[in-house]
């Protein structure tokens, strides 16, 4: 646990502070009162002669917390994380798109296209609907929430003990950790009990997690998609191949 010194020291902020100036004047009163009338300018700049040097940042950094080692997180800074990691997708999908590896699947009637409009669950049990969802959400830069969903049903199938832990450890490294681009959005709780069950994973290690990003993909996303150009132009394309026939 990182610990602000009784002293007052005050480590920089790697980030905002360019030059760390000491303890702040409020906390070296005794000093100050020693120091023969020196003003606070030459008592921060360590001369004691009539010149006064004006220091780049004589105030305390904005930092959330006494430390700088990366101990503790603020909802700021997992937004800011959340952020730049869009933006980097963003970038690196449209220097190069990928072609997706989709589902094997038959293709979809008219009737099963309708259906996927009744309900997101209907949409999900249907490898085709899950094919033009996943399509849609990587026009959203969020395809690994898909991703990490078919990951855990993947995961869910598997008996034989050292694959299971093989699985979820390709799993976390790929959408929980922090230091993967494709990491979904989880809060605190959940990545807490993985890290928990991650010390003997199972089948079910991420159940949790998946339940998560279900229901963030239905409320988020699922909306967006039913009134996107893509399920218009299976409504549409379908619906002409029909009265066509």
């Amino acid at each position: 646990m990182c610990l602000r010194k009784r002293s007052g020291y005050r480590p920089p902020d790697p980030i905002n502070a360019k030059i760390y100036t000491g303890p702040i004047p409020a906390e070296r009163g005794g000093e100050l009162a020693m120091g023969g009338g020196r003003s606070e300018t030459s008592a921060l700049s360590g001369t004691g002669g009539g010149r006064g040097v004006t220091t780049q940042n004589s105030q305390r950094p904005n930092a959330c917390c006494f430390c700088w080692c990366c101990c503790c997180s603020c909802s700021w800074n997992e937004e800011e994380r959340r952020k730049r990691r869009r933006r980097w997708k963003k970038i690196s999908q449209d220097n190069k798109m990928e072609p997706i590896n989709c589902e094997a699947c038959t293709k979809p009637s008219v009737e099963e296209i309708r259906l996927w409009s009744q309900s997101f669950d209907k949409l999900m049990r249907n490898p085709a609907g899950r094919n033009v969802f996943r399509e849609f959400l990587r026009t959203e830069y969020s395809e690994e929430n898909m991703l990490f969903w078919l990951a855990c049903e993947d995961l869910k199938q598997e008996a034989n003990k050292s694959a299971i832990e093989e699985k979820a450890c390709s799993i976390y490294e790929d959408y929980i950790s922090i230091l993967s681009p494709k990491e979904v959005s989880l809060d605190a709780r959940v990545r807490e009990v993985i890290n928990r069950k991650m010390q003997d994973p199972t089948p079910h290690t991420f159940e949790d997690a998946q339940l998560q990003i279900y229901t963030l993909m239905h409320r988020d996303s699922y909306p967006r998609f039913l009134s996107s150009n893509i399920y218009k132009a299976l409504i549409h394309g379908g619906s002409r191949t029909s009265s066509e026939s």
